[in-house]
C-alpha cells in the first residue's frame, strides 16, 4: 500500500523532476491547465500548473487513492516558480499516535492556523524561482506536539511552475546538492582560440 515503504530512503528521493522523460508519472493529475512549458529563466522544461480556480486544478501523488507515500526522510524541498496568482500545496503526514495530519501553505493566507487534523501556513515567495523547503518533524511537535512517523500524500495546486520535488535526509548546502538537483545547471564555458 505505500509506494516507498520497502525502499532504501537516504540522501534524496525525487517525486517529480520536469525534466525526467515522463515527470508526472507517479501523480494524477485533476483539472485542466497542467502541461510541460518552455521556461525561459531556466531554458528548460517546467510542469506548470496554472487556473483561475486552483481547487479546479491539481497534481496528487501517489496517483491511486488508495496508496500512501510511505516516505520517511523529514525534508520536503519544492522548486517552484512564483507566477504571481494564487498558490498552495498540501502534504498528509502520518504522527506517531497514528493521526493523519495535513500541513497546507498558501500565498494567500496571512496567519497560521492549528485545527485538529490540518494545519494552515501562510507562503512567502520572492519573484521567480524559490525553493521551498519544510522540515517535516519541526513542524509536527511545533503544531501539534507529536513525532512525525512518514510523509503519506503530497498535492501541489494551481498557480506554479514546478522543476523538482523531492525528499532530504538533511537540508543541503547548494554546493553539496548533485548537479540535477540545482535550479540553475551551471553554464558551459567555452573557450574560442
Amino acid at each position: 500500500k505505500a509506494m516507498f515503504k520497502n525502499t532504501f530512503q537516504s540522501g534524496f528521493l525525487s517525486l517529480v523532476y520536469s525534466l525526467g522523460s515522463n515527470p508526472l508519472q507517479l501523480w494524477a493529475e485533476t483539472g485542466e491547465g497542467i502541461a510541460l512549458v518552455m521556461d525561459n529563466d531556466l531554458q528548460s522544461r517546467a510542469i506548470e500548473l496554472s487556473n483561475d480556480n486552483i481547487v479546479d486544478t491539481h497534481i496528487t501523488c501517489p496517483a491511486h487513492p488508495k496508496k500512501t507515500l510511505g516516505i520517511k526522510l523529514p525534508f520536503l524541498v519544492l522548486i517552484v516558480k512564483n507566477t504571481n496568482k494564487y498558490f498552495s500545496f498540501e502534504i498528509e503526514v502520518l504522527d506517531d499516535k497514528k493521526y493523519h495530519r495535513r500541513f497546507r501553505a498558501s500565498n494567500f493566507q496571512s496567519e497560521s492556523r492549528v485545527k485538529p487534523y490540518i494545519c494552515t501556513m501562510p507562503l512567502r515567495m520572492s519573484e521567480g524561482w524559490n525553493q521551498i523547503q519544510l522540515n517535516l518533524p519541526d513542524l509536527m511537535r511545533r503544531a501539534y506536539g507529536s513525532t512525525y512517523v512518514e510523509t503519506l500524500r503530497v498535492q501541489i495546486h494551481a498557480n506554479c511552475r514546478i522543476r523538482r520535488i523531492y525528499f532530504a535526509e538533511k537540508l543541503y548546502a547548494e554546493d553539496e546538492l548533485p548537479l540535477e538537483f540545482k535550479l540553475f545547471l551551471p553554464a558551459t564555458s567555452s573557450t574560442s582560440t
